[in-house]
C-alpha cells in the first residue's frame, strides 16, 4: 500500500540541537497509528515539520497521491492540501455556539472572497448535523462553546477540522484532562474517523494508546527507536530503558 505521508532522513537542529535526527516515517491513507516517547523525544517537533511550522535542515516530506512536497509549501497551503492539526488544549471560539463554531470552519474552506458572502445552504445546514452528530454533540448545537466540558471542547474541535474534509489529522494528548467515559468515546471517535482518513496520536497514557489498537511509532532523540503494536513495543528492551522505565 503506498504511503499518503512519506517523510525520509529529515533531520532538525535548534542551537546546536538535533531535536529530529534521520527520521523516517509514513503513513497509509486510511490509518490510526500512535507515537509515544520520552519529552523531548521529538514528536512535536515532527508534527510543526509536517504542518510547514518547522523547516528541516535536511529530508524529504511528501503528501497525497501525487507525493507533493510539502517543504514548498506554507502553513496555509498544507492546510488546504489536506492536513490537519488538533493542539493539546482545544481552541473554539467560546462566545459562538456549537453550531456556529462548525458554520465558521465550513466557511474557513472556503476562498476568501466568497467568505464574504457565504449564506448557508441546505446541504451545509445537514453536514453541520452531521458533523456535530458524529463527534456526539448533535444535541448540543444551540450551546455555547465555553458552556461544554473539556471533552466535549475536544470533540468540537475534532468536527472542525473535519468540516475542512482533511486526508490527514494529527492529535496532541487527546485523552489528557478527559473523564473516563470522555477519553472512551475520544477512543471509539479516533477509530471511526481512521477508517476513511489517515490519524496520528501523539499520547502519552498508555492506557489510552492500547484502547485505540493500532500500530505504535516510539521516537527517541529525534528518530524511530522502535515500531510495531503496543505489545510488541513495550517489550522491546530498548524502549523499557529509554521510556517505559523511567520513574
Amino acid at each position: 500500500m503506498s504511503a499518503l505521508l512519506e517523510v525520509s532522513g529529515v533531520t532538525v537542529t535548534f542551537d546546536g540541537f538535533r531535536a529530529i535526527n534521520d527520521l523516517t516515517f509514513s503513513i497509509a491513507a486510511a490509518e490510526l497509528r500512535a507515537i509515544i516517547g520520552p519529552n523531548g523525544a521529538g514528536k512535536s517537533t515532527f508534527m510543526d515539520i509536517v504542518t510547514g511550522k518547522t523547516r528541516p535542515d535536511s529530508g524529504t516530506v511528501t503528501f497525497g497521491e501525487r507525493a507533493i512536497s510539502l517543504l514548498s509549501l506554507s502553513e496555509a497551503q498544507i492546510a488546504r492540501a489536506g492536513i490537519g492539526r488538533k493542539f493539546q488544549r482545544p481552541t473554539v471560539f467560546e462566545d459562538q455556539s456549537v453550531a456556529e463554531n462548525l458554520t465558521l470552519a465550513l466557511k474557513a474552506a472556503r476562498s476568501p472572497w466568497r467568505v464574504l458572502v457565504w449564506r448557508g445552504k441546505a446541504a451545509d445546514q445537514a453536514r453541520i448535523v452531521a458533523l456535530a452528530g458524529q463527534v456526539g454533540l448533535a444535541d448540543h448545537l444551540a450551546r455555547k462553546s465555553g458552556e461544554l466540558s473539556h471533552g466535549q471542547k475536544q470533540w468540537l474541535e475534532i468536527a472542525m477540522l473535519l468540516a475542512q474534509e482533511p486526508k490527514l489529522l494529527l492529535v496532541d494528548e487527546p485523552a489528557a484532562g478527559m473523564t473516563l467515559a470522555e477519553r472512551e468515546r475520544t477512543t471509539a471517535l479516533l477509530v471511526d474517523i481512521a477508517r476513511t482518513r489517515a490519524v496520528v496520536v501523539v499520547e502519552h497514557d498508555m492506557e489510552f494508546v492500547r484502547r485505540l489498537n493500532c500500530r505504535v511509532t516510539v521516537l527517541h532523540e529525534g528518530r524511530v527507536l522502535a515500531e510495531g503494536s503496543l505489545d510488541h513495543v513495550t517489550k522491546n528492551q530498548d524502549v523499557i530503558d529509554v521510556y517505559l522505565g523511567r520513574g
